[in-house]
């Protein structure tokens, strides 16, 4: 297979992934973890789920193209450079998702105590698949980076 078209169907299946996951988040996030005692009722009553996914999907693609398009340097084609991104992207994308959380919650004075700590679980799982996919889906027209990770 040619390696351009290699390319373009990774590019094409990240693409759909994401877009599937910021279509169905609430479907995702409940089959991974669903939370009795209204917590999964009061995080789609306000469109948290939606929130969760928009930034998840944003950080980590963002944070793919900054290593492999911004800085693309051959000082940083290594592994653990890569991995530092992913760190950043699996800092960045849950504490988005646990302030948009707490804020919403605050506002209309809901309190829950565990289930934002559980969920916080489910944010590092799909920001680390997501940060995944946008690596697989982006590297490969990278002119310095495209051998990171592997």
């Amino acid at each position: 297979m040619n390696k351009n078209v290699r390319s373009l169907i990774f590019l094409a299946v990240g693409i759909v992934i994401a877009i599937v996951f910021l279509l169905m988040p609430t479907e995702i996030y409940e089959a991974v973890k669903y939370f009795d005692g209204g917590y999964s009722n009061e995080l789609y009553n306000h469109g948290l789920y939606s929130m969760f996914a928009m930034f998840i999907v944003g950080i980590t693609w963002a944070m793919n193209i900054i290593y492999y398009y911004v800085i693309n340097s051959v000082k940083f084609d290594r592994w653990p450079h890569w991995l530092i991104m992913l760190i950043v992207s699996m800092v960045a994308a849950p504490a988005a998702c646990i302030v948009c959380n707490e804020s919403v919650f605050s506002d209309y004075g809901l309190v829950y105590l565990s289930e934002p700590l559980q969920m916080a679980i489910c944010h590092l799982l799909f920001t680390l698949i997501m940060f995944v996919v946008a690596t697989f889906s982006v590297r490969w027209w990278s002119s310095n980076c495209r051998h990171s990770p592997f």
